[in-house]
């Protein structure tokens, strides 16, 4: 019943707009769906370049914004260059996921739906930390490889 009442109401809202009004009205709209599109297109690709998906991204994004960060920390003290670059590492990563997480509701999700910051913030923690602590579970258990005699000179 109400559905069908409302749609009483939208069409009387239309008889009384004139046909160039309507078409202003859509256009904004489709405006404003196409600009929120866009952009969570955008993150969604920023994200994932950013994110621990993809293998090659971390040679090109993630470790310079790593090494950057861990470098910064380093002026304070020379100690903190390894801490803060592994710590750096873990943020790009988390910002990633979150910005992958963000694209993704722009892009499929309705516009009637309302987002939840503060549960998407802890969802992409949530999956930033398992997927580092999947990662040094196979280091330790000698499954991946690293190259510590790099490390070992720092």
């Amino acid at each position: 019943m109400e559905s069908g009442e409302k749609v009483g109401q939208g069409l009387s809202i239309a008889k009384a707009l004139n046909p160039e009004q309507l078409r202003q009205g859509i256009s904004q709209d489709f405006a404003a769906v196409l600009f929120k599109k866009l952009k969570g297109g955008f993150f969604l690709v920023i994200g994932f370049l950013l994110s621990p998906l993809s293998w090659w991204n971390d040679l090109f994004f993630n470790l310079p914004i790593a090494y950057g960060f861990g470098y910064l920390c380093s002026l304070l003290s020379p100690k903190l260059l390894l801490p803060c670059t592994i710590i750096g590492y873990w943020i790009s990563c988390i910002a990633g996921i979150l910005l992958m997480q963000a694209g993704v509701m722009d892009v499929f999700q309705d516009q009637s739906k309302e987002r939840n910051f503060k549960k998407e913030l802890l969802m992409g923690i949530a999956t930033s930390t398992v997927y580092t602590l999947v990662i040094l579970a196979l280091l330790q258990l000698k499954i991946l490889d690293t190259p510590l005699e790099i490390l070992g000179n720092l």
